[in-house]
Order: C-alpha cells, then sequence, then structure tokens
C-alpha cells in the first residue's frame, strides 16, 4: 500500500500546480490585455526571445503546437504590430526567418523583467540546491507538458 503522507503530499503537490497554471494564464492574459495583444502571441515572443536563431513559420508552429496556418497568422499580427520581422534566409532563399523587433519587444519584456524581479523574491530563501530541484523539476514539467499537448491534440474530439 502507498504511504498516506506521500498521497496527500501528491494530491497538495496536484492542487497547487493547478493554482500555479491558472495564475500564470491569467497573468499572461493580463499582460496581452495590457498590451492589445492576444495571448498566444505574447507566448510566442517570449519562445521566440529565447530561441538564440531567428526560426521560420514552421518552427513557430512547432514551438507553440499550433498549424502552420495559425501560426502563419499568429506571425502575420506580430509583423503588423512591428514585433517581428520576415526576411528571407541566405541559406535556403525558399525559407522565410521571423525574426523579434528588440525596440518593439521590449515593451513585452519590460512586464517580464518587472514579474522577474518581484518572482527572484519567492526563490530568496531557497538554498543552490533547492533552485537546482526547482529548476530540474520546471524543465522536466515542460518536457511532460509538451508530450502531452501532442496527446491531447491527438485525440478524437468528444461529441
Amino acid at each position: 500500500m502507498a504511504d498516506p503522507s506521500r498521497a496527500r503530499l501528491y494530491e497538495e503537490l496536484a492542487v497547487e500546480s493547478r493554482r500555479y497554471l491558472a495564475a500564470y494564464v491569467l497573468f499572461n492574459q493580463a499582460v496581452a490585455d495590457h498590451l492589445g495583444m492576444h495571448p498566444t502571441d505574447v507566448q510566442c515572443l517570449s519562445l521566440l526571445t529565447a530561441e538564440p536563431e531567428p526560426v521560420t513559420v514552421k518552427q513557430i508552429a512547432e514551438l507553440t503546437g499550433l498549424t502552420t496556418g495559425s501560426a502563419t497568422r499568429l506571425v502575420d499580427r506580430l509583423e503588423r504590430g512591428g514585433y517581428v520581422t520576415r526576411t528571407p534566409d541566405r541559406q535556403d532563399r525558399r525559407r522565410v526567418l521571423v525574426t523579434p523587433v528588440p525596440e518593439r519587444v521590449a515593451r513585452v519584456t519590460a512586464l517580464w523583467e518587472e514579474l522577474g524581479e518581484t518572482w527572484a523574491t519567492v526563490f530568496e530563501d531557497h538554498t543552490e540546491a533547492e533552485l537546482r530541484t526547482i529548476t530540474r523539476h520546471m524543465r522536466r514539467a515542460s518536457d511532460f507538458s509538451h508530450t502531452q499537448i501532442r496527446r491531447v491534440r491527438a485525440m478524437p474530439k468528444p461529441d
């Protein structure tokens, strides 16, 4: 039989995980509303600024889980807003690269940085070992989420 105290901890972790995710989604919505953007566009910019090189629309689709058509419309919105530019790939002229516009993206990153400064206070009392554990957990949770997203997208739609 499973340890009851561990089962209670898993239950508490499940509840707190839902609260954490909901709070993040709501924060993202607030940022998007403040900037007059769609929440998915804000997250796409976050992903683009984390990439070391410009990406293609197909790569944006892979990063976001959107179809290439939806990713194209997302890039269209970001381009109209001045957040990204499209440029031909010098190595492969058939491809177009999407590059964030630093001055425009700064509007979004300013809000993230403000959160980051405040967010750092949450971790002030953690040891380096605890921070490594939290980082490992976040990395694993992100990888797991991507796997689950693919699984859910492959499921038949309910009637």
